[in-house]
């Protein structure tokens, strides 16, 4: 009997064991919640919504589509919505997003959140930056992620919240919030390369070089998305960086007199107007819009276009060379032992000041840098956001493409550009300035280069003239 009684013991003290373990591994589970099942997933912890108490529950957003898909945009406001249950997100993406607002946002009206960037063709943004008429996000980015034990703002790309797109007063408060990078340079057919044995060129000399060749079978060395020039910033500003260094470049991005009107910056523009001069530039470009432009070049009539990470995505559908493999090779330098620099993008997010609901806002932009986000943005778009843990995160989901594109960034410096924010009342616009009025007629063999340049200087001249006016 005893030895019974002591064998009934063991099973029950083993059972109540068992069932203690049981439920701590329970508890345990029970702590997260894991709403994205794919491999690497993040996790966001169930009391960051649980707790969350907010007063309304809708919210309106509007996002610029581009070259990423709105798939992405379903999706995560999907996954936002299950998270925060009771929750209703509008939105409202169109590549007019500027102007389809601007109404709303004059009459006092604005959408909660925006995914659009200050050089927009509408102005919305840069308007709004002017104005003032962005909320603070400076406290947002101090805050602890959603699914990582550190501030949001140590998660970002190092350097990119200190550059004037983001902190436009120069104050040392954050407006605008970064969303994707993407590397660039100059895309070319990575498999005409390789058949041809041609070398993709290092310094400007090979680039020529190379066009020489390129016309013996016929094709042209260059294109660019010909009625947005703006797209030519990604040859200019690392070219000048590697003629004149940063410095200069930096006193250009600051309007200081003399900075564009000198000989090492006439010698990047003397580059363009060799380009069309010398008949290296595909004809009719400066006609084209961006996917007419990128896809003669993918058809084989141009060796290189100015263009990004993007691209692969933009131009998913669009015919192609046989066997047209994207490339993406560096601006060349001037010199063979010169470092190169690479210009990146970096698109933004902003929150209006009269929005209706902006704590839903900011929870939703804080649920856009959780790993679900990230790696969703990967999925749908092949695209990666820019915080210093998202392109390991997502290397095994991105494109052979996409992640060689980003390979550029290993061997280059990168530029973001970094204007001097202008007063409100300017009617200043340095892309429009620099690159839509003046371009066109380089290209078109109606502008010097020097006449370029003095342009340039006149505008520099306005702009500090409105910002000395601006202090008194």
């Amino acid at each position: 009997m005893r030895r019974l009684w002591s064998r009934i013991l063991h099973i029950l003290i083993t059972a109540i064991f068992l069932a203690f373990i049981s439920a701590c591994c329970n508890s345990s589970n029970h702590v997260g919640q894991n709403i994205n099942s794919g491999q690497n997933s993040g996790i966001i912890h169930e009391a960051s919504w649980v707790k969350a108490n907010f007063s309304n529950t809708e919210l309106e957003i509007a996002v610029f589509q581009g070259g990423y898909s709105k798939d992405y945009w379903d999706s995560i406001i999907l996954k936002f919505e299950e998270a925060y249950p009771g929750t209703k997100v509008h939105m409202t993406i169109n590549p007019q997003i500027g102007q389809i607002i601007t109404p709303s946002v004059v009459s006092g009206n604005p959408p909660d959140f925006i995914s659009l960037n200050d050089i927009e063709s509408s102005g919305l943004v840069l308007s709004l930056i002017r104005e003032k008429g962005l909320t603070d996000l400076t406290d947002f980015f101090n805050e602890k992620a959603l699914d990582r034990e550190k501030a949001i703002k140590d998660m970002i790309i190092p350097g990119v919240l200190d550059t004037v797109k983001f902190s436009p007063y120069q104050d040392g408060r954050i407006y605008l919030a970064p969303f994707n990078y993407g590397s660039t340079g100059l895309v070319y057919n990575k498999n005409l390369f390789k058949k041809r044995g041609w070398v993709v060129p290092n310094t400007w000399d090979e680039f020529f070089a190379l066009g020489d060749i390129a016309k013996k079978e016929g094709r042209d060395l260059f294109t660019y998305q010909g009625i947005y020039p703006t797209y030519l910033e990604l040859v200019l500003w690392p070219a000048i960086a590697n003629s004149c260094g940063m410095d200069t470049l930096n006193r250009i991005y600051n309007y200081e007199k003399g900075s564009f009107e000198n000989d090492k910056v006439k010698k990047v523009l003397q580059i363009l107007d060799r380009i069309t001069s010398q008949g290296y530039l595909m004809k009719g470009t400066v006609a084209l819009n961006h996917t007419q432009a990128q896809t003669e070049m993918m058809q084989g009539k141009a060796l290189f276009i100015p263009c990004s990470s993007w691209i692969e995505n933009e131009m998913k559908n669009a015919p192609r060379e046989e066997g047209f493999e994207f490339g993406l090779a560096p601006v060349p330098t001037f010199n063979q032992d010169d470092k190169h620099y690479a210009a990146i993008t970096c698109e933004q997010f902003s929150i209006p000041a009269k929005a209706k609901n902006p704590a839903l806002a900011r929870e939703f932009l804080k649920f856009l840098y959780s790993d679900i986000s990230v790696e969703l943005f990967a999925d749908k778009s092949d695209g990666v956001f820019a915080l210093k843990h998202a392109r390991e995160l997502v290397k095994y989901k991105l494109s052979k493409t996409t992640d060689d594109f980003f390979s550029i960034l290993d061997d280059s410096t990168p530029i973001i550009d970094n204007w001097a924010m202008l007063p409100k009342n300017s009617k200043i616009s340095i892309q429009t300035e620099i690159f839509a009025k003046c371009i066109p007629l380089v290209m078109n063999k109606q502008m010097t280069i020097d006449m370029w340049m003095n342009d340039v200087e006149k505008v520099f001249a306005q702009a500090r003239d409105e910002i000395n006016k601006s202090r008194d």
